[in-house]
């Protein structure tokens, strides 16, 4: 028999440019949409009445994102859900993922120009929206928020066996790639405000707060955007370990005072957690 099954339209990539006047600014998104529901039909006999084709999901996101301002995505999202969901009646569940690729202002002659940009890096921000006949729930998050801290780190008391060589530490580089995604306790939100202000939170909590491990810190940061944001219910932080290793200058007849380091790639430590408000 037929067990859970889905189907939709992923990759759709999609620029606005809004226009005013000379001034112009940048929306750049990855869209997937994704339908759950009754398709038994179009499985085991080939009847396809009520499979909408992807393609026709596709121009959807641009005919919509035409009348929408994309202030922020997660209004989008939950637009487009609706409208799939209203008009297939064959359909329990409709998902939006959003990916917003963020692009930056150039500077000309020390001024902001109207209408050129450069990429911001390798960051990104989503949403994920998930509605059904029942309601829907709103998730937010960021990838790639690479930061680094040069001190305030340390990692020591830790387990040992026969197999452990790594040495103590009290200070340390800590270095990561914030991945961040938190579930929202309602959909009239200033989901872009907020969302920048969760931002600021994680910045802020890593850059002060005295680690002991990234459990430690992810922990700390996870409890405070909870503490500064009652729009946010729960938030998952996954923190890979940037490791910076202190080089050898002994053989050079040098002395390395926690100056010089190489940076690895592989292997890391990912550390992961959600911390969520209690019952």
């Amino acid at each position: 028999m037929l067990a859970q099954n889905n189907y939709g339209k992923s990759g759709i990539r999609l620029v606005k440019i809004h226009r005013r006047g000379e001034n112009h600014d940048v929306t750049d998104l990855t869209v997937a949409v994704r339908f759950e529901g009754e398709f038994l039909a179009a499985h085991a006999f080939g009847d396809n009445a009520d499979v909408l084709p992807t393609d026709t999901m596709k121009n959807t996101v641009y005919a919509l994102a035409k009348s929408h301002s994309l202030h922020d995505i997660e209004s989008f999202g939950l637009d487009l859900a609706l409208h799939f969901l209203s008009r297939n009646p064959g359909v329990s569940c409709v998902s939006i993922t959003l990916v917003e690729h963020l692009w930056e202002r150039l500077t000309v002659a020390e001024r902001p120009h109207p209408s050129a940009f450069r990429r911001a890096g390798e960051e990104t921000r989503f949403a994920s929206i998930t509605r059904t006949h029942a309601g829907a729930t709103v998730e937010a998050g960021l990838d790639g928020l690479t930061i680094l801290k040069s001190t305030r780190s340390a990692f020591s008391g830790f387990r040992r066996d026969e197999f452990t060589t790594l040495q103590e530490t009290r200070d340390r580089i800590f270095a990561t790639a914030v991945a961040a995604r938190w579930r929202y306790g309602g959909m009239d939100l200033p989901f872009k405000v907020v969302g920048r202000s969760v931002r600021q939170t994680l910045i802020e909590t890593f850059a002060e707060h005295q680690s002991e491990s990234v459990q430690h810190t992810l922990h700390a940061m996870g409890e405070a955007v909870l503490e500064c944001h009652a729009e946010v219910d729960e938030i998952r932080l996954s923190l890979p370990n940037k490791h910076h290793i202190l080089a050898d200058l002994s053989p050079f007849g040098l002395t390395n005072q926690n100056e010089i380091f190489v940076a690895t790639d592989a292997p890391y430590g990912l550390i992961e957690a959600t911390v969520k408000r209690g019952v």
